[in-house]
């Protein structure tokens, strides 16, 4: 093979790809419908929060609709018809897929090794569209580690592998709650008990915050940050 060398600099900016997971009813859903243009692929029934705006939305319900959806918004947005696409949420698809794969194997746990192994390219294949945002949303789990009994918040999915692969599919992992006031926040940067991260160093470390107890950050702004700074550096 012929070495390149290649400048960092120079890498192409093909959109915002991030994860953002938090407990229920925290507004996961609702942030998806700030991002600018969205589509949404769901395989839940929980879309009642977006019933008062108009946000078009694919349903899933197997591994191949999945891929059919993917098939389907490459070849069909080239006008940029939708801007960013929103996998919401990761737990529910996963919880669908398991279910379509655990009848096929006699252990469950081969069941669990291939979700992961069919599941994991196709997420990086949505990571991987260009010119385009992509959202991940993912509910949480809270587990206690055995030795220290300190509680760990972690992405709640089916079986290890999933797990411990998802966080690594992007740069911006945001982990969402609401603080004492009730007031909806994007955690940007990493605690003792949360993982979050936030690669591009444009957001605020303190956490990125909606502007009212009755809304939710805005993703549109949040990705407008990104872009600028990326728009910087290249400059």
């Amino acid at each position: 093979m012929a070495i390149k060398i290649q400048q960092t600099s120079e890498i192409e900016f093909n959109g915002v790809k991030c994860i953002v997971y938090g407990g229920a009813g925290v507004g996961k859903t609702r942030l998806c419908a700030t991002a600018p243009k969205p589509l949404l692929i769901s395989a839940e029934q929980g879309l009642l929060s977006l019933s008062e705006v108009d946000v078009p939305f694919i349903e899933i319900s197997t591994l191949q609709d999945l891929d059919d959806a993917y098939e389907y918004i490459k070849k069909n947005n080239k006008d940029g018809k939708w801007e960013t696409i929103c996998l919401d949420s990761l737990s529910e698809i996963a919880e669908v897929l398991i279910e379509e794969e655990l009848p096929k194997h006699k252990d469950g746990r081969q069941a669990y090794a291939a979700l992961a192994h069919a599941m994991i390219p196709m997420l990086k294949k949505f990571r991987d569209l260009k010119d385009v945002n992509t959202v991940f949303t993912c509910k949480k789990i809270d587990v206690q580690d055995e030795d220290s009994g300190v509680l760990y918040t972690e992405l709640l999915l089916p079986g290890k592998v999933l797990g411990n692969q998802v966080p690594y599919l992007v740069d911006e992992l945001f982990y969402m709650d609401t603080d004492r006031k009730g007031l909806p926040f994007l955690q940007t940067k990493p605690t003792r008990r949360i993982f979050a991260k936030d690669r591009s160093g444009a957001l605020d470390p303190k956490g990125e915050f909606a502007k009212d107890a009755d809304s939710v950050p805005n993703l549109t702004e949040l990705f407008n940050k990104i872009k600028a700074k990326k728009a910087r550096k290249a400059a």
